[in-house]
């Protein structure tokens, strides 16, 4: 059983500069609340092959997580693939010019239910959306002051 989520808002900044901010790992923690810390595994830029490496905290516990990237189009495409507790997972950002200072994003999760996790899809489900909710929110907020900030200067 797969369950699936969408997210997406406008960003009043360009495709460039959220594709930008989306691709700085290090900043993840910044918008995904149980990220802690995130780095592609041997430095560099995200290609797909790569490793993103992350010490995350979620059900009260910090642990390591990985995850590969599968596609990068820039500016306008990157996914992962990696895991959920026992299930397999994949996330992607997916990003279109609304105009030249606007910006539709969208971040679509999908988990391939195993184990224990196959006896909520809903509850999992329903909370997973809240979180990838907050976390547009938060990437809208974080790109939109940076733009503000750039433009007084």
């Amino acid at each position: 059983m797969t369950i699936r989520t969408e997210s997406r808002i406008t960003i009043a900044s360009s495709v460039d500069e959220v594709w930008a901010y989306v691709c700085d790992v290090g900043r993840w923690p910044q918008w995904a609340p149980t990220v802690l810390e995130c780095w592609v595994r041997g430095g560099g830029l995200l290609q797909p092959g790569s490793r993103v490496e992350q010490r995350a905290k979620d059900l009260g516990r910090t642990h390591p997580r990985s995850q590969e990237v599968t596609a990068v189009e820039a500016p306008s495409y990157v996914a992962f693939a990696g895991t959920m507790g026992p299930s397999a997972s994949r996330w992607a950002m997916e990003l279109k010019p609304v105009d030249d200072r606007q910006t539709d994003a969208m971040m679509w999760i999908e988990i391939d239910l195993a184990g224990i996790m196959r006896a909520v899809p809903g509850l999992l489900k329903g909370s997973i959306q809240r979180v990838s909710d907050r976390e547009m929110a938060a990437i809208k907020a974080a790109v939109e002051s940076a733009t503000r900030e750039s433009a007084e200067s």
